[in-house]
This record gives C-alpha cells, sequence and structure tokens, in this order.
C-alpha cells in the first residue's frame, strides 16, 4: 500500500476533496493511506508561529525551517527511501510522466507552502523534488498538492475499473486522447461516427489513433517535437498541413 503524508498549515482544505470518488474508494480498497499533518504541531516555539522575516528585508514572510524538518522527520521515521516534494512555483513542470512515476514509489511526503516562500535550507538539505503543476502562483501548495495526489493514486493498480483506462488517458502515450462517444448514436441530429458502430477493431484502433494525432497536431502540437511518428502517421500530418493551406 502506498503512504503519501500531506504537510500543511490548512489540513481542513483536504477533508472534502479525499473523502470522495476515486480517491474514498482508494483508501477503502487500501491501495493507498492518506495522511495530513499540519505542520504547525511541531513548532518548537510557545506561540506555534511557522513563519519570520527574511533576513536582509523585504516583504512577506519565510517559513521557518525548524517546523518542517521536524515533521518531515517525524512521518519519515520508518521509511526507508521517500519521496519528499516541495510544492513550489520555481519547481519542475508536473506531467503525466511525473505522475507515473511518481505511483511507482511506496511514500511520498509532499510539503505545502505559504506566505511568501521557503527557508532555503528546505530545499538544499530536505526535499528530494520540487513540483509546480503550472506557470501561475497560488496562495499556497494545497491545490498543487491535492492534483498531485490524485493524479497519482488513479494510477495505482486496482484504483480503477479498467485497467486499461490510465493507459489511454491524454498525455501517457504521449498524445492527447481520441475523442469519445456513448449512447444513443444520434443525438438530437448530432451522430456517432459510423466507424465505432461497424464492429471493425481493426478501423475502430485506426481511426482512434488518427483522431488522437489530429487533435494533439491541432491543440498541442509541442507535443509532437520529440514524438516518434510513424511513417503511416507522417502522412496524416502531411495531408491536414495541406487542408490548413
Amino acid at each position: 500500500m502506498m503512504r503519501i503524508d500531506i504537510l500543511t498549515l490548512f489540513p481542513n482544505m483536504f477533508t472534502g476533496v479525499f473523502n470522495e470518488s476515486i480517491l474514498k474508494k482508494a483508501q477503502e480498497k487500501k491501495a493507498v493511506s492518506l495522511n495530513v499533518i499540519n505542520f504547525r504541531d511541531f513548532a518548537d516555539n510557545k506561540h506555534k508561529t511557522v513563519d519570520d522575516y527574511p533576513y536582509g528585508g523585504g516583504a512577506g514572510m519565510v517559513l521557518k525551517p525548524q517546523p518542517i524538518f521536524d515533521a518531515v522527520a517525524h512521518v519519515t521515521k520508518d521509511s526507508e527511501r521517500p519521496r519528499i516534494i516541495l510544492l513550489c512555483p520555481q519547481g519542475e513542470r508536473y506531467t503525466q510522466k511525473k505522475a507515473e512515476e511518481l505511483a511507482k514509489e511506496d511514500h511520498l511526503v509532499l510539503i505545502c507552502g505559504h506566505y511568501e516562500g521557503y527557508d532555503e535550507r528546505i530545499r538544499e538539505y530536505l526535499v528530494t523534488d520540487e513540483i509546480s503543476i503550472g506557470d501561475y502562483v497560488l496562495t499556497g501548495g494545497e491545490l498543487g498538492a491535492m492534483v498531485i495526489v490524485d493524479s497519482v493514486v488513479r494510477l495505482l493498480p486496482g484504483v480503477l475499473g479498467n485497467e486499461a483506462s490510465p493507459v489511454h488517458d491524454s498525455f501517457s502515450s504521449g498524445l492527447l486522447e481520441h475523442p469519445h462517444y456513448t449512447r444513443p448514436a444520434d443525438f438530437r441530429g448530432m451522430k456517432v461516427p459510423d466507424v465505432l458502430l461497424s464492429g471493425n477493431h481493426r478501423l475502430i484502433e485506426e481511426w482512434r489513433e488518427k483522431q488522437s494525432l489530429k487533435r494533439t497536431f491541432l491543440r498541442r502540437p509541442d507535443l509532437l517535437e520529440n514524438y516518434p511518428l510513424t511513417e503511416k502517421q507522417k502522412r496524416w500530418i502531411e495531408e491536414w498541413k495541406k487542408e490548413e493551406q
């Protein structure tokens, strides 16, 4: 069973997210243990302060190293090789590939910052990874931690009903996912493509491959820069380029 510890100043933010839908079911199935810890409880001063003014002056407050170091020591005392992740705008941009990498770990510790930033010694001496969920700034790391937990847990064995589901997700193959349709076949004059009703699995797979590639070509061409295109896929792209012209 994977263990994920989240260190935060606002543990109540996680209550609804962790007790609904797939994350709730994953815990019931014993696929993951989700633990939310208030690192303010580890502050060694009588006022339980976790931040202080930055040396050298400047705006805002900085998280002190002591409470976070001690909180991490507490949750990792029985763990051999935990991944200790700092949620930070300066970190590596989060991707599906990173989610797949983290899903192979036994123990993750997510540190949710607040205020102006972290004491640099937390970055330098404590964490193994720094992750950003995008090129924007949030009020804290809690929402980023929720994103990481959700994206990782759904990849754990047995969590999703259909084991093939995560394999065909957008980004898992390097491309965006193909379109999906369900009943009815004709909804107010809007019809499902005939190929999906044909029963010909070879043609259906080729249609899905082509639609996946086309959606990526039109919406996220940057994903194709290092993608190993087949000759057939290259021909499709050339056809679409001619159509654009």
